[in-house]
């Protein structure tokens, strides 16, 4: 049985019925990425499920690459995915390459052949498609499919042997043309491809096809629970009729569960490869993308994201998760362990005229409101500052808390200062505030006028750190970029999902930020160093909103 600690799901009772049965006495799942591009968030769910699973029952999980389709396969992406898998917290009994089998798949396929389960066929690839039929209509049978097992035998050597063009012959499984499930009629199981394979070479010209492969490595890795997303459901029969038909190790149990489906951004492969092969993000791990490497670059940790799978839970019923759910994850995940710190994104110069020239003080302050563990630091405060443009305004409306000309506001840490005059450039922004203090309001005092409402945050000018901040928020601007069919999903982008500032002012203590470390900026947001950063220019990718801002955008 599994840890009862662990979340149940329906697949956890199917397993558990399976052990109290007696069918099995070791639980054994794997994870079969395909190397053909980077992992995102939607298999962040199947890697939750399937490592967990083995973990929990203290079983074993295999880290095997469905790698049948050299044109498309890389060894960037196996590295990709072996990083991603290991990030999340997550380790392998064993990795595993479908190419691995391929001697074993070759003989599974002779097999079906000398059982007269299988032949060789010479149609074209469009005749194929046109012989198989419709979801209405029934599909007719290939004038090859009552070839001699002898003259397919000979063949399908003879392809192997690298004797045919690509797409000359293909060997398909014999089964049912007017199966009401289009999968069963007589799928193509073997196609030609001469193209080296990144871990073979050139030992091989024919490939197996995904549905042969997939439950035949299965069975070969013993795996007892094979679970896959919903649009195997249908697979399902055909996966079962390969472990029927051929002599194989063992018999797995196929097990479906809904897709991970988030708004605002697409969870396909191949149009994440557009977008990337299109310039139109930086690569793989740009922080707009859904990708796993994506994420972590942006600032999210492995926590956040294992908690929004948990959350999200495994069924059966096909359903979109609000991006809302995966920001609000990391805000609870960093949140209590994130320290604090101020960082003026869109800064404007505070002279204060009272403070004494040339005098710097040090003020210590807590890393964290709610956890003294975090420790202490120390912030500097002299005559000049910056605070950001947001918190000032010439003509406020009414209610209006933040700096304004005569009014008074609580600078965070400090002390109460009140603007008298704004120095403008020649376009008439403001580029600079006169301010005085009120020095009888330190440590949270209040004036003698009575109690300030606006608190601020703000920098020391003398020893702010120069930085850019890159202000990430959702790729598309439409909740679903693919419901439109007349449109293509492109022109949905959104615009402002990158801003960058190149101008920002940060305090002094992170300086010596390390790749790893998370802050929230005060008032601002959380915030993570991007791989960009320099020891002369350091570089914050904005993780997430302290709130759910997005509404307020659109509007």
């Amino acid at each position: 049985m599994s840890d009862t600690s662990a979340p149940t799901n329906f697949i956890r009772q199917f397993i558990d019925e399976d052990i109290e049965s007696g069918k099995h006495t070791e639980i054994i799942t794997r994870f079969p990425p395909e190397p053909n591009g980077y992992l995102h968030i939607g298999h962040a769910k199947s890697i939750w499920l399937n490592f967990g699973v083995a973990r929990d029952y203290k079983g074993l999980c295999t880290l095997r690459f469905d790698d049948t389709n050299p044109v498309k396969e890389d060894i960037e992406f196996v590295e990709a995915i072996e990083k991603d898998v290991s990030w999340l917290g997550y380790q392998w009994s064993q990795v595993a390459h479908a190419s691995d089998y391929f001697d074993q798949l070759y003989d599974f396929a002779v097999e079906l052949i000398g059982k007269n389960l299988a032949f060789v066929d010479s149609l074209p690839a469009e005749e194929i498609r046109e012989y198989r039929g419709t979801l209405t209509e029934p599909g007719k049978n290939s004038p090859d499919r009552d070839r001699p097992v002898e003259e397919s035998l000979d063949l399908f050597s003879r392809m192997r042997a690298g004797e045919f063009k690509d797409g000359e012959l293909v060997l398909r499984a014999k089964i049912d043309m007017a199966s009401s499930n289009i999968n069963l009629r007589d799928p193509i199981i073997y196609r030609i491809r001469h193209h080296d394979h990144q871990r073979t070479g050139n030992k091989w010209c024919i490939y197996p096809m995904y549905d042969f492969t997939h439950g035949l490595s299965d069975a070969i890795e013993r795996v007892t629970h094979s679970l896959c997303t919903l649009e195997f459901e249908d697979h399902r029969p055909l996966y079962d009729w390969f472990i029927e038909n051929i002599t194989t190790p063992s018999v797995p149990r196929q097990i479906e569960f809904s897709r991970l489906n988030l708004n605002y951004t697409v969870m396909s492969k191949r149009l994440l490869t557009q977008l990337v092969d299109n310039q139109l993000v930086n690569g793989w791990d740009d922080p707009r993308m859904p990708t796993i490497s994506g994420l972590r670059r942006r600032g999210y940790t492995p926590a956040s994201i294992n908690n929004f799978i948990a959350q999200v839970g495994i069924t059966k019923k096909a359903n979109v998760i609000d991006m809302l759910v995966l920001e609000n994850a990391v805000r609870e995940d960093l949140d209590p362990i994130a320290p604090r710190a101020m960082a003026v994104l869109n800064p404007l110069k505070v002279v204060i005229e009272n403070y004494p020239e040339g005098k710097t003080e040090l003020i210590e302050v807590s890393n964290h409101p709610k956890d003294e563990s975090l420790g202490k630091r120390t912030i500097s405060l002299s005559r000049e500052l910056y605070i950001d443009q947001d918190d000032f305004m010439e003509e406020p409306p009414a209610k209006y808390f933040r700096l304004s000309p005569g009014k008074r506001v609580r600078l965070r840490n400090a002390f109460v200062i009140q603007c008298h005059s704004v120095e403008k450039d020649a376009d008439g922004n403001p580029v600079c505030l006169h301010c005085e203090y009120l020095p009888d309001t330190r440590n949270g005092k209040k004036p003698a006028e009575g109690k300030v409402k606006g608190i601020i945050h703000w920098v020391n000018a003398d020893d702010a750190i120069d930085a850019e901040v890159r202000l990430y928020d959702r790729l598309f601007k439409v909740e679903n970029p693919l419901e439109d069919k007349s449109a293509n999903f492109i022109d949905f982008l959104n615009d402002t999902s990158l801003v960058v500032l190149k101008d920002c002012k940060l305090e002094a203590s992170l300086a010596d930020t390390t790749s790893d470390q998370r802050f929230q900026f005060e008032r601002v947001g959380y915030f993570h160093p991007d791989l960009d950063s320099t020891s002369q220019t350091p570089v914050f990718n904005r993780v997430v909103t302290l709130r759910d801002s997005w509404a307020n955008l659109i509007k």
